[in-house]
């Protein structure tokens, strides 16, 4: 046992070494603070980035809020009405209106069929945009007549022509309807094999106003509607659906499995409780459907 205490020389100077080492480190640990150090924050600088930070973000939001062009108010649908901020009450006020065949030609006479309020009215009234015989009236029989034209006289449905068989250039005679957009008509219902199968599908051609179709419609009607095979919705299976104009796969299960859901649509409206559903195509869209129950 006394082998293994017994020290040299070397062994005991490298002992008190070590135990020599040991005792600064410790001291080194106790009297020196290793922490983190508190930074010191300039707030004056760090409030002006803060603000120049929520600046960008705001410039950023405005550039990408979806932007609202001019229109007559007197076309104003549920899709476009609920888009402005109008409440369900408010657009029923003004299609009841509507109804009756009559028009409304300034802002101060929307809010009085609407009931709209002041804040409402003051954000969305610079965008109106009346026909301009209203904006600037002159007393002039031309404009008595054209004023007649375009809201008052209503052709039968003898007395129009088939919009499946119209030219461009019996297009570009209605108002508002010049080269292009007279092309882009005959080119959207050329696509089909057969035509339109009815008027509204007119709102698939990109650029046309709602009241460029209203004028378009009391000239030209489809009088010979290309012939479908209409699917049933409560039977219809995923690739059946994807057939269907602005329906993609991701809508078609959405729409199945909301059926399933609902074990059976009951009316078509229904799909537009459907995750995703185009809210703003479901005229067209329920050209192509018909309804069954499902067994």
């Amino acid at each position: 046992m006394k082998s293994h205490f017994t020290f040299s020389k070397n062994q005991r100077n490298g002992i008190f070494l070590l135990v020599l080492v040991i005792i600064i480190l410790q001291s080194l640990y106790f009297f020196i603070d290793f922490g983190p150090k508190t930074l010191e924050v300039n707030q004056d600088v760090l409030s002006t980035f803060q603000k120049e930070v929520d600046s960008l973000r705001l410039a950023k939001l405005e550039e990408i809020k979806p932007k609202i062009f001019p229109f007559n108010p007197n076309y104003i649908t549920d899709y476009k009405g609920a888009s402005l901020g109008m409440s369900n009450e408010e657009i029923d006020r003004l299609l009841a209106f509507r109804k009756e065949n009559k028009w409304i030609n300034s802002a101060k006479e929307f809010q009085k069929i609407t009931k709209v309020s002041d804040s409402l009215l003051d954000a969305i009234s610079p965008y109106f945009k009346f026909p301009e015989w209203v904006t600037n009236p002159k007393q002039s029989s031309f404009n008595s007549n054209y004023s007649n034209y375009n809201y008052d006289k209503v052709k039968t449905f003898l007395q129009k022509k088939d919009l499946n068989t119209v030219t461009a250039k019996q297009l570009q005679r209605v108002n508002g309807v010049g080269a292009v957009l007279s092309e882009r008509i005959i080119k959207c219902r050329d696509k089909f094999k057969g035509g339109f199968i009815a008027d509204v599908q007119l709102e698939d051609v990109y650029g046309l106003a709602p009241e460029v179709i209203e004028r378009i419609k009391n000239d030209f009607t489809v009088k010979t509607p290309r012939k479908i095979k209409k699917i049933n919705l409560n039977k219809a299976s995923v690739d059946d659906l994807v057939t269907i104009q602005h329906i993609d796969y991701d809508v078609a299960y959405n729409i199945v499995e909301e059926r399933h859901l609902r074990e059976g649509f009951k009316s078509i409206n229904e799909l537009t409780k459907v995750k995703d559903f185009p809210l703003n195509k479901i005229k067209i869209i329920e050209l192509y459907l018909h309804l069954e129950k499902e067994n």
